[in-house]
């Protein structure tokens, strides 16, 4: 185990350089640049811009010099000194950018995958032990719905509905009055009253595939010589699933660790546009539509860090808890 640790670790570094570097040169595929995308809009508005403060502001960020040169510009300024580079639409560090809403986007994505996790497995664990009774037909059928309609299509009906109905805006995350509000317990509830629809859009596809897999395993596991065996013995129903089955299929929570964690940063982003969520995914679509690349890269590169750790991290709780499983 701390051999194949080690070697990962070590095989960390070069890969998230190879990332970088790949990822980088995506975001600079497009023709243009930012000031090509910021003069365009400013152009749309009837407006102008004059040259010199054209160059200038081409100098400050590099973006006159070779694709290679404003790479490695960019990385010695994270290696060296911690700097991601300034935002240039927000005209910020990229850091403090993304700190401004990274509260709310890990409150969002932690509670998505708690409620994923506790709706799932039980829902899943029901339908395998009753398998073709009413329960089970009426898991399958929401789990095939919550796989087949997009995420962003259920906010959009929902959004539908609650205005025709009950003439309620249900996007965003604060009523009117407590937007701009500092903190307090009102705006604390005021949180509260309206997160769980993200939180309900953003996990139903989750939830739905999660359900099937959880099934899908513990049927296969139900069916064995062990169990049977068990079975024959006299233990007890509940003690026999909790013990041996059930634990095999906590198998998919443990190896979608390397999925998740990367949504604690990004959110889902078509959710949150549709929304109007003010967390950090729609921030990365608007770093890449306006080639604000020292945000777009900073971006990819924290999500490429959190899903080799929690690619790293599932593989070591897998061992830990299926023994079948051996990393060497």
């Amino acid at each position: 185990m701390l051999r194949f640790m080690t070697r990962r670790l070590l095989l960390l570094i070069p890969t998230l350089l190879a990332i970088s570097m790949v990822s980088f040169a995506i975001i600079n595929l497009p023709p243009g640049d930012y000031l090509t995308s910021y003069m365009a809009a400013l152009a749309s508005n009837g407006e102008s811009i004059d040259p010199a403060q054209l160059q200038a502001f081409a100098d400050h960020y590099g973006l006159g010099q070779p694709i290679y040169v404003q790479y490695f510009k960019w990385m010695s300024g994270i290696l060296l000194h911690g700097d991601f580079g300034q935002s240039m639409e927000w005209q910020q560090p990229v850091a403090q950018v993304l700190w401004n809403n990274l509260g709310l986007t890990l409150i969002i994505s932690i509670s998505t995958l708690l409620f994923t996790w506790i709706v799932a497995f039980p829902l899943g664990v029901y339908s395998a032990v009753r398998q073709y009774s009413i329960g089970d037909y009426i898991a399958t059928f929401l789990g095939f719905l919550g796989l087949a309609v997009p995420d962003f299509l259920l906010a959009l009906v929902l959004m539908y509905l609650m205005f025709s109905l009950f003439h309620q805006d249900v996007g965003g995350l604060f009523s009117p009055d407590y937007a701009m509000a500092p903190w307090s317990l009102a705006r604390f509830w005021d949180l509260m009253k309206h997160i769980w629809i993200a939180i309900v859009l953003i996990g139903a596809s989750g939830v739905a595939g999660l359900t099937r897999i959880v099934r899908a395993n513990l049927l296969d596991e139900l069916h064995k010589p062990y169990v049977v065996t068990a079975r024959a013995k006299g233990l007890p129903e509940y003690k026999l699933l909790i013990k041996y089955p059930v634990r095999q299929a906590l198998n998919p929570f443990v190896s979608t660790v390397g999925w998740h964690l990367p949504s604690l940063i990004s959110g889902s982003v078509i959710v949150s546009i549709v929304l109007g969520l003010p967390i950090n995914g729609p921030l990365l679509l608007k770093a890449l539509q306006t080639k604000d690349m020292y945000l777009a890269g900073s971006f990819v590169m924290m999500l490429s860090v959190l899903t080799v750790i929690g690619t790293l991290l599932s593989d070591i709780l897998l061992a830990w808890l299926d023994p079948r499983i051996r990393l060497e």
